[in-house]
């Protein structure tokens, strides 16, 4: 890749970055997607709660929204994003990791996030399979079964999802592992039916592919047909940070407003980056409000430069 010029960059060709890339491209923007080939959903056979896209593999859903930007006239191109400088001004210039440049009026950051999961043994090779960390995107397929939630850093959220997936199948269970339960918060699990086991986890039970059941430190066990685990999620927002981002007080991630623009004029971050909570379909979404809004931008730019040269 040789130095180019765009109108608009977007790092990150998940749902977010290939939907604003379709929207932009369509709306006769120079635009070039930059995508590192490591999605967060990249061990899920299938995603579900995407209105006529239900079941479909994740990989499928990419290569065909790739596909959608280029014939639109976008380019979509493998690289990593290792710098980003700039201003709205001058533009923007990011560097990939073999070293070549490429310039934008503006810039999409759609990278996303990786989930930091506990070191339990047998987890690694069950994410995304057996081992999940979203009722909303899996309860449904695992309804009826028996269920094991397994405590950890993100306290708050374990304790949603044996709330959540109570509603799925009667037969839930939460292993504190590590996690000091209130009595209140112990007494409203329990009067939904959740079994509340007070252990730490060792690992998980079964063959390779299969799940038995989790393993306790000592020596109990707790049989089990799937599990949910609630990650800690890193956003990978480096790049907005070294342009000097602001972040949100509460949440610490990059700020926002509703159409994604960041505190930096001519930088936008959508997606998983700067919301870890967005599904498929609402990453997508944000992607294509991010688009429409860059697009505008641009506009009242191109229209203050022409009135300017207008002799």
């Amino acid at each position: 890749m040789t130095t180019t010029h765009h109108d608009v960059i977007i790092l990150g060709a998940g749902a977010a970055g290939l939907s604003a890339g379709l929207v932009l491209a369509r709306a006769q923007a120079q635009v070039l997607l930059l995508d590192s080939g490591a999605p967060r959903n990249a061990a899920a056979r299938v995603m579900h709660g995407f209105l006529s896209r239900d079941g479909m593999p994740p990989a499928e859903f990419a290569e065909v929204g790739r596909r959608e930007v280029m014939d639109a006239g976008g380019a979509v191109l493998a690289a990593s994003a290792t710098s980003l400088t700039g201003d709205a001004e001058h533009g923007f210039t990011v560097t990939t990791a073999d070293g070549s440049t490429v310039q934008a009026r503006a810039v999409l950051v759609a990278t996303g996030l990786h989930d930091e999961v506990p070191d339990i043994a047998g987890l690694r090779e069950r994410w995304g399979t057996l081992v999940h960390h979203c009722p909303y995107c899996h309860g449904y397929e695992v309804r009826g079964q028996a269920l094991v939630v397994i405590g950890g850093a993100a306290r708050a959220m374990s304790l949603k999802q044996a709330g959540l997936l109570r509603r799925y199948s009667e037969r839930v269970t939460v292993v504190s592992n590590g996690i000091e339960l209130t009595d209140a918060e112990r007494t409203r699990l329990e009067s939904v039916g959740v079994q509340v086991v007070v252990g730490a986890v060792a690992g998980f039970l079964g063959r390779p592919g299969a799940l038995d059941g989790v393993a306790l430190v000592d020596g109990r066990t707790v049989a089990c047909d799937a599990a949910f685990v609630a990650p800690v999620p890193r956003a990978h927002d480096s790049l907005l940070r070294s342009l000097g981002c602001a972040e949100d007080e509460t949440s610490g991630l990059i700020a926002v407003d509703a159409a994604g623009q960041s505190s930096v004029p001519g930088v936008w971050a959508a997606g998983n980056v700067v919301t870890p909570g967005a599904q498929v379909i609402s990453a997508a979404g944000a992607g294509s409000t991010a688009a429409i809004a860059i697009n505008g931008w641009l506009l009242e730019k191109d229209l203050d430069a022409a009135s300017a040269a207008r002799p």
